[in-house]
């Protein structure tokens, strides 16, 4: 089992610097072990593998061996999984468990093929599911793995919902959570709500990684200055995985 790397420690460390993380942010087809390494060399404090299908992953190791690989020196490393049952993301971070320093759950895709099959920014019509995942996996890891969660907002006016629902996830125990700073129907549409993300923020208590808008590091910088968000990844065009069937 490869030497574990605290992200729960990582994010203190950033906050008694008063600065934040720079993340590379799961990407389609990207985030490879290569590409992790090479970004890696740039600064990259905390790196995630490409969104990985949690069924097709338990089920194939045809899926697990394209979709995940790497080495001892890929850390810090958290594998995100696009799951919509508790079985599949507590099987799945089972098995990554030995190689990676956490799990994401990805309740923020907004692809229609995602929606579709109840993947993603579907999820957060059900808080208490996603819950329910959560807190499965946090309760059955130990408590140095870090277990997040990306989500989007549920209103682009009003965050009560949206703060309701980070506050529920964030009683589950999970180590961080990440928002994209749009609803679901807005995808890239509009810029992000950046006053939306600084509310967030301030109504919990976990470590918040902000998303969207963000395609430099002055962005990042930016972003950090508005927010005070602890840790921030990049933007991107994302694409829909082949599905292993």
């Amino acid at each position: 089992m490869k030497e574990k790397t605290n992200i729960r420690e990582l994010f203190a460390s950033a906050a008694e610097r008063d600065t934040f993380l720079k993340i590379c942010a799961p990407m389609v087809r990207y985030s490879k072990l290569e590409f992790r390494s090479l970004v890696r060399t740039y600064g990259t404090d905390l790196a995630f593998t490409s969104m990985i299908m949690a069924d097709s992953f338990c089920k194939s190791e045809k899926a697990r061996l394209n979709e995940f690989t790497t080495n001892k020196d890929d850390t810090p490393l958290i594998a995100q999984f696009a799951a919509n049952n508790t079985i599949d993301f507590l099987s799945a971070s089972e098995m990554v468990y030995p190689y990676v320093d956490g799990v994401d759950l990805n309740c923020g895709c907004p692809q229609r093929w995602a929606m579709a099959e109840g993947y993603g920014s579907a999820l957060l019509k059900t808080p208490e599911l996603i819950a329910d995942m959560l807190g499965t996996v946090r309760r059955n890891m130990p408590s140095s793995f870090s277990v997040s969660v990306k989500v989007r907002l549920l209103s682009s006016t009003n965050q009560t919902r949206t703060i309701d629902m980070c506050r529920q996830l964030e009683a589950t125990g999970i180590t961080f959570l990440t928002v994209h700073g749009r609803t679901a129907p807005e995808m890239t549409k509009v810029p992000v709500h950046r006053d939306a993300l600084q509310e967030i923020k301030q109504s919990i208590h976990i470590p918040m990684v902000a998303n969207g808008d963000i395609f430099t590091l002055d962005d990042a910088e930016r972003m950090y200055a508005e927010t005070k968000c602890d840790g921030k990844y990049p933007s991107k065009p994302h694409r829909a995985p082949q599905r292993e069937r």
